[in-house]
């Protein structure tokens, strides 16, 4: 009799299944079972496939039955986020128009899950078009948050965060422009990475120069995410801009300390955006958990001053090549903030693009120089706490107005055109009970090095 329950760690999971403790088909209806229980009232969880999912169980069992080698993966229950393309699954990037749509093909993210044997079981809701840090869409309604329905759960990869902390699933994968992947992962309560540029390669792509989106890893733990990082991660030859380290150089198990590491923590980047009161007490309360496990912890930041500028016209260039001439087609099929940040892309000149480019690089390089003098950054993921789920973006912060749906976003896309990775681990709860997580930056290149030093501060954190 297994003592394994859904809310064990994806790696004991996958031993369990690798050693047949429990096997896939047992494993995966342990997931269906918490499915039932919990998405009807949180919604994270779409276009499950019930009948094929135990059909892909079925057949990790009979393969390991006969002695193939199981991949790292493999018998792992695994619902990929609705905006990445899974071959003969409904995929619908949380769009009326593309509602009935079935793709005919995966996209690299998901062979690289495909191949290391998790078993696909549906998709993980999305806002539309993966625009917006709150999950909801006219096609499935709203994902709300597992520790308080009432709240956002984030997004874009609200769904997939949702369902990992709820125990629906062990794993998650998602995506992130200006926060997608750590967002959700501070709202909902579990680790969320952004990788470096190039470390998660994708395929296909509109544009393969592009590179505000990457795609990237979610897990309930530090150690778990190394796991799915460990698939993702890697070069592809239809992905020039991938970094050449394989996937395997960042499989757990993770060592690390705190010992003598050189942390910048600010808590607004100098005032450079709002921060609801309550996140900046548990960012500034990160600074004790550092500290107590020898770390030295300095108030300072480097300038982001350019930030705000670079990324919303990257963003409004990117959305308006991407989606201009399906508004044009289809002007009342879109919510009224993504039209609006489409439109804002026709007024924009080569000019515009060059100067946010330009802007980039001198980010990117006052930011190598920042980290020559400290090991990693820390700040807010978000600046707020999960927000009522009935709004589609807070309207203000300590009193003060947000002037758009962007503008409570800051500190995490701010770091999104630095070009440097990023996590989200849980720090605290609000008085309400609401999760918050801190957001730790290392330069471009050191994820392994910002796990290490991630799961030191989950550890550290967890005997504090």
């Amino acid at each position: 009799m297994t003592s394994l329950t859904v809310d064990s760690t994806a790696r004991e999971q996958a031993a369990a299944v690798r050693s047949r403790e429990i096997s896939a088909r047992e494993l995966l209806e342990l997931h269906l079972d918490r499915i039932r229980a919990r998405n009807p009232q949180l919604n994270a969880i779409v276009s499950l496939d019930e009948e094929r999912a135990r059909a892909g169980a079925a057949a990790a069992d009979e393969a390991l039955a006969a002695g193939a080698a199981p991949g790292p993966l493999h018998g792992l229950p695994f619902a990929v986020k609705d905006t990445h393309r899974v071959a003969g699954w409904r995929t619908t990037y949380g769009s009326p128009l593309f509602a009935d749509h079935v793709s005919d093909g995966d996209d690299l993210i998901v062979e690289r899950i495909r191949g290391a044997g998790a078993v696909l079981i549906g998709k993980t809701n999305v806002p539309e078009f993966a625009a917006g840090s709150h999950t909801f869409n006219t096609v499935f309604g709203t994902t709300l948050n597992p520790h308080d329905p009432s709240r956002s759960a984030g997004g874009s990869s609200g769904g997939a965060a949702c369902a990992l902390a709820s125990g629906m699933v062990p794993l998650a994968d998602g995506s992130d422009m200006g926060g997608s992947l750590r967002n959700p992962a501070s709202f909902c309560g579990v680790v969320g990475l952004r990788p470096s540029l190039g470390r998660v390669p994708e395929w296909p792509s509109a544009n393969q120069w592009e590179s505000t989106s990457v795609g990237g890893p979610l897990a309930r733990n530090v150690g778990d995410l190394a796991l799915l990082l460990s698939v993702l991660a890697g070069p592809d030859p239809r992905a020039p801009l991938a970094l050449r380290e394989p996937g395997s150089a960042f499989a757990p198990p993770l060592s690390g300390s705190l010992a003598g590491l050189r942390v910048a923590l600010s808590v607004d980047l100098g005032g450079a955006f709002e921060v609801d009161a309550e996140v900046a007490a548990i960012v500034e309360s990160a600074a004790a958990t550092f500290t107590g496990a020898g770390a030295r912890v300095e108030s300072t930041y480097p300038s982001l001053a350019e930030a705000d500028d670079t990324f919303r016209i990257l963003r409004a260039w990117h959305f308006q090549a991407k989606f201009g001439a399906l508004l044009a087609e289809h002007p009342d099929a879109f919510k009224q903030s993504l039209a609006d940040n489409i439109r804002a892309g026709e007024s924009l000149t080569g000019g515009d693009v060059a100067r946010a480019y330009a802007q980039r690089t001198t980010l990117a390089e006052r930011m190598r120089l920042f980290f020559e003098d400290h090991d990693v950054l820390v700040l807010p993921v978000s600046q707020v706490p999960p927000f009522p789920a009935d709004q589609e973006f807070p309207t203000q912060i300590n009193g003060r107005p947000m002037e758009g749906y962007l503008d409570w976003m800051r500190s995490a896309y701010f770091i999104t055109v630095t070009g440097c990775p990023a996590i989200s681990v849980p720090a605290g709860l609000t008085a309400d009970g609401l999760p918050v997580g801190i957001q730790v930056v290392a330069p471009h290149g050191a994820d392994r090095r910002l796990l290490e030093v991630a799961a030191a501060f989950e550890s550290a954190r967890a005997h504090s």
